[in-house]
């Protein structure tokens, strides 16, 4: 007596893949033409331009980078850096031109002469997160528009000096709505008064 075994779902499923990819493998398809022919221009926008003379190299599978020094690397002063200051109270004008030199290749003068004094004022709050900016517009922007920027680069130090006219003009008197203000100290507030 031969016995038959049902066929599941499955099984029949599978039969029948097999049976289809046995047909279709045999059948070729005819390529055929395309409706217009890339011409030369077409071809040319997907590649992308690159100025004459300039040298590249392959970098990667897919990336062509341009091969040469950066702008910020032949002036050392246009890198573009971006700084906060660490330590926010007591932190001098001396100390954040230090910090912001630390890495740029440049180094601070000696702190003697003129120099000293805006070296010991206090840093404002405004400055004690500078950029993204210029190493350049950073350095001058601690020191402020009165002590000009002064770079050597042969020796690659930074020094400032105060402008011929800060020397010489006095501070303008502070006036108040009722008129001109009394030279009279001004006193602290304690903490406890009301």
């Amino acid at each position: 007596m031969v016995r038959t075994v049902p066929m599941t779902d499955s099984i029949r499923c599978a039969l029948l893949l097999a049976g289809a990819a046995l047909v279709t493998g045999c059948t070729t398809i005819k390529p055929t033409a395309p409706a217009t022919a890339p011409t030369v221009t077409e071809t040319s926008q997907t590649t992308p331009a690159l100025e004459p003379g300039v040298p590249v190299m392959r970098y990667g599978r897919y990336a062509l980078v341009e091969v040469g020094v950066t702008p910020s690397q032949r002036d050392l002063m246009e890198q573009i850096i971006d700084v906060t200051m660490p330590g926010a109270d007591g932190t001098t004008v001396g100390d954040a031109l230090r910090y912001v030199l630390r890495r740029s290749g440049y180094r601070l003068c000696n702190d003697s002469g003129p120099i000293s004094a805006l070296l010991r004022w206090p840093l404002p709050a405004a400055d004690l997160h500078l950029g993204p900016i210029t190493l350049r517009d950073a350095l001058q922007t601690l020191a402020g528009d009165a002590w000009p920027l002064a770079v050597d680069d042969a020796t690659r130090t930074v020094c400032f000096a105060p402008a011929s006219d800060a020397l010489h003009r006095p501070a303008a008197p502070v006036t108040t709505p009722d008129g001109p203000a009394s030279n009279t100290a001004i006193t602290p507030v304690s903490e406890n008064s009301p």
